[in-house]
């Protein structure tokens, strides 16, 4: 399974609401429940509105189209790196799953996963 580097940087957010969220950026996850508005973005399209914010994530996907039948993908990799003491945040579209870094464990993390038989791609 190949896995491809993200070259952003990304900051995880928790907004008032997504009135000055640009939604044509390249990358643009929101999350909304009950108890709040999240937005992960690129950490240079933050918007001024954000209530709080952690910077200093890096990503990586898991590359192809993952079909809704497909088990155990993520787990294994978050398990992966939960035993190498890295955590992480998760973030899953309709085709796809992405998992972020803090950025001082991405490469650290990558290694990891490459010696664990993953193909690590630009």
């Amino acid at each position: 399974m190949e896995i491809k580097k993200i070259d952003y940087d990304f900051s995880v957010c928790k907004v008032a609401d997504y009135s000055l969220v640009d939604f044509d950026m390249e990358y643009c996850f929101i999350g909304k429940t009950d108890q709040e508005k999240s937005l992960v973005c690129i950490t240079n399209t933050v918007p001024s509105n954000v209530l709080q914010r952690d910077d200093g994530w890096k990503a990586f996907r898991i590359q192809g189209v993952l079909d809704f039948s497909l088990i155990g993908i993520l787990s294994r990799i978050a398990k992966i790196l939960a035993q190498n003491a890295i955590s992480i945040c998760a973030i899953s579209t309709f085709n796809t799953d992405y998992i972020l870094t803090k950025k001082e464990n991405y490469q650290n993390a990558l290694e990891i996963l490459h010696n664990a038989g993953y193909e690590i791609v630009e």
